[in-house]
């Protein structure tokens, strides 16, 4: 692992494979370890260059007070534009999980050229906050019992870790996977408040960003290829947002994972790659 500035930002970046190859730049959901190690291996054995990178406030990247951030989510589209520039004079093949593909998908809307493919897992085409009425919202129960927890003491390593497996299995992944990735984030956060930790696990800056203009009405210009990933048992963006992307998206596939909630599951990396690596 090591840092780069670009944009006026210094961020946190993990390469994978050779950097001859054709680069794949994977947003971190908020931390780069939202794409497994194992998964982005896969990627490099397949002749990429898999980079994943931290967002701000995250990470090992630039950080200030992830409860005000000074920064809108154009901001962080450009970034990935500006990282992707630095790392290849190629165009990249672009992929956001979660809440990053929100980020991914305002990247290849406002940096075209920058990006040639386009991977998105488990997010959907509006903003966080209220949906649109023909897509799928969280689902109630499972968020009701996963925000009624009360919130750990975020400088205890263990409190915290512990909370996101309880989050984890709520949610429909595997609890201790997510145990120790907590751990791991913990580990490389560098603040040392309860705030900056918490933004670390659980991404509260996007509640916090400046996420207009809507960018749904604008889907139909990309004209890159375009892979929706999407958990079928995904509790907390519904299935039916993944195949809103497709319908939007000219060129799009979808490719649900039957067994899958909210993160990709080992079981998945080998079909998740080969399906990334056709595009």
């Amino acid at each position: 692992m090591s840092t780069v500035e670009v944009n006026g930002v210094v961020f946190g970046i993990n390469s994978f494979g050779n950097e001859e190859d054709p680069l794949v730049l994977l947003i971190g959901g908020t931390t780069m370890l939202s794409w497994p190690d194992a998964f982005c291996e896969a990627l490099a054995a397949g002749g990429r260059h898999a980079v994943r990178y931290d967002l701000r406030d995250s990470g090992d990247s630039t950080a200030g007070n992830p409860m005000k951030p000074a920064y809108d989510l154009r901001d962080l589209a450009a970034d990935a534009a500006a990282l992707a520039a630095h790392l290849d004079d190629r165009p990249a093949h672009l992929a956001g999980i979660g809440v990053s593909g929100m980020v991914a998908q305002v990247a290849a809307l406002d940096h075209p050229g920058s990006f040639d493919a386009l991977t998105l897992v488990g997010t959907r085409p509006v903003a966080p906050g209220p949906v649109d009425d023909d897509l799928p919202d969280h689902d109630q129960a499972t968020m009701g019992k996963l925000f009624s927890r009360p919130m750990p003491d975020w400088m205890d390593r263990e409190a915290v870790a512990r909370r996101s497996a309880e989050g984890s299995q709520i949610l429909g992944n595997d609890h201790q996977t997510a145990k120790v990735l907590a751990g791991r984030i913990w580990d490389r956060t560098a603040g040392s408040t309860p705030e900056v930790h918490m933004a670390n696990q659980i991404g509260i800056v996007f509640s916090k960003l400046d996420c207009t203009p809507r960018w749904r009405e604008r889907l139909p210009e990309l004209e890159m290829p375009t892979l929706v990933i999407h958990g079928a048992k995904d509790p907390f963006f519904p299935v039916g947002n993944g195949e809103a992307l497709v319908r939007e998206i000219p060129n799009a596939s979808l490719l649900v994972l039957e067994n899958a909630s909210t993160v990709i599951p080992p079981s998945d990396f080998g079909e998740v790659a080969a399906a990334m690596l056709q595009l």
